[in-house]
C-alpha cells in the first residue's frame, strides 16, 4: 500500500514551492539566454529538492513520498520487472499495428535535437532528471495525498494532472504512463518502482526516435 498518508500542509507547501520555481524558471527564460534543456534540468532538480527538503522538515523524511532505504533495492527490482512486462505488451501491440499496415513508431516518436551533444543532454534530462522529479511530485506527493479517497480517485486525478503538464500535444503516452506509474507505485510500495519504469520508458522512446529508426 505504500507510505503513510501525506498531510495537507505538506502537500500545499510542496505545490507552492513547485509552482514558484516553475514561475521563476519561466521568467528566467525570458530574461536570460539559457539553453532550454539546461533550464528544464535546473528547474526539475530544484523542484525535486524542494519537495524532498519539505518532506524532511514537515514529514520527518522522504519515506512519506515512498522513498525509504529499506524499499529502495526491492523497488528497483520491481521496477525492472514492470519495465520488462510493459515492454513485452508494447511489443505485441506494435507488432499488431505493423501487421495492420500502420507505423507504430509514430505513436511514440519524440522530436530530438539535431546536434549530438544536445541529444546526449536530451537523454540525460528527459530520461533521468525529469522522470525522477515528476515521480516525486505526481506519484509521491499528489497521488500519495489523494490515495486517502481511494485508488480510482488518486489514479484519475494524478494522471490527469500529469497529462496536462504535457499539453498542447495529445498526451497519449503520458495518460497510459500515468496509469501504469500510479498502479506500480500503489502495488509496489516504493516510489523507486515508477521511477525506474518512467526512466526506462522515456529512454526507450527517445532511442526509438533516433534517425536510424525513421
Amino acid at each position: 500500500m505504500g507510505p503513510a498518508p501525506i498531510s495537507t500542509a505538506f502537500l500545499l507547501a510542496s505545490l507552492l514551492a513547485v509552482a514558484l520555481l516553475e514561475t521563476a524558471a519561466a521568467y528566467m527564460g525570458t530574461r536570460v539566454h539559457l539553453p532550454r534543456l539546461w533550464l528544464i534540468a535546473g528547474t526539475r532538480t530544484a523542484q525535486m529538492l524542494a519537495v524532498m527538503i519539505l518532506a524532511v522538515i514537515q514529514a520527518g523524511g522522504p519515506h512519506v513520498l515512498g522513498l525509504d532505504k529499506k524499499t529502495m533495492l526491492p523497488g528497483l527490482g520491481k521496477g525492472l520487472g514492470w519495465s520488462v512486462g510493459f515492454a513485452a505488451v508494447a511489443g505485441v501491440l506494435f507488432l499488431g499495428l505493423f501487421m495492420a499496415g500502420q507505423d507504430p513508431l509514430m505513436l511514440v516518436r519524440s522530436p530530438l535535437p539535431d546536434r549530438a551533444d544536445q541529444r546526449i543532454l536530451f537523454f540525460l534530462v528527459g530520461g533521468m532528471v525529469a522522470p525522477v522529479a515528476e515521480e516525486v511530485v505526481f506519484r509521491g506527493l499528489i497521488f500519495g495525498y489523494l490515495r486517502r479517497w481511494g485508488l480510482p480517485t488518486a489514479l484519475l486525478v494524478s494522471t490527469a494532472l500529469f497529462a496536462a503538464l504535457h499539453l498542447p500535444a495529445i498526451p497519449v503516452t503520458q495518460i497510459v504512463g500515468g496509469v501504469v506509474f500510479a498502479v506500480a507505485y500503489h502495488t509496489g510500495g516504493s516510489l523507486m518502482v515508477p521511477i525506474v519504469i518512467h526512466m526506462l520508458g522515456n529512454l526507450a522512446i527517445f532511442t526509438l526516435s533516433l534517425p536510424w529508426f525513421q
